[in-house]
């Protein structure tokens, strides 16, 4: 039998999964409204606030396969979303850079993803936000020591 601990840890689980599912769902529908999947926005909204940034890297930063990235780097560019831009001092480098058209839907979608967001989080006080933050922050730098 499972101890009361164990179960707790069980039960929280449970509830911060059903909690990241409910505002992803939520995210998710806003951005496919918009006319991107969420990888096209994880992408776009990188470019956006992080500027111009190495192909090889955009993986690891919105936490996706390189393979995906390159399809979905080729989509944003089909639709003048972006550009690549070689390197000018190492020709193995190529970047990925947001364009004018692609700022200007990012001006418009990003405030109102901005507000989307506070409105799915609005059942906690600000008070009660900081410490989710530093409790989750707490719990995701500890697993990085744990190894299965």
């Amino acid at each position: 039998m499972a101890s009361e601990e164990v179960k707790q840890s069980l039960k929280l689980f449970i509830v911060l999964s059903r909690a990241h599912k409910a505002i992803s769902e939520a995210t998710n529908q806003f951005i496919q409204t918009n006319g991107l999947n969420p990888t096209e926005f994880a992408v776009l909204e990188l470019l956006y606030h992080k500027g111009r940034q190495p192909l090889q890297q955009i993986g690891n930063k919105i936490l996706l396969a390189s393979g995906s990235i390159t399809y979905v780097v080729d989509k944003l560019e089909k639709r003048n979303f972006l550009a690549r831009v070689s390197c000018p001092t190492d020709r193995r480098v190529t970047y990925a850079e947001i364009t004018d058209l692609g700022s200007e839907f990012m001006d418009k979608l990003f405030p109102e993803h901005e507000q989307k967001i506070h409105e799915l989080l609005g059942a906690l006080s600000a008070e009660e936000k900081q410490t989710a933050i530093e409790l989750l922050k707490k719990l995701g730098l500890s697993i990085k020591d744990l190894s299965y």
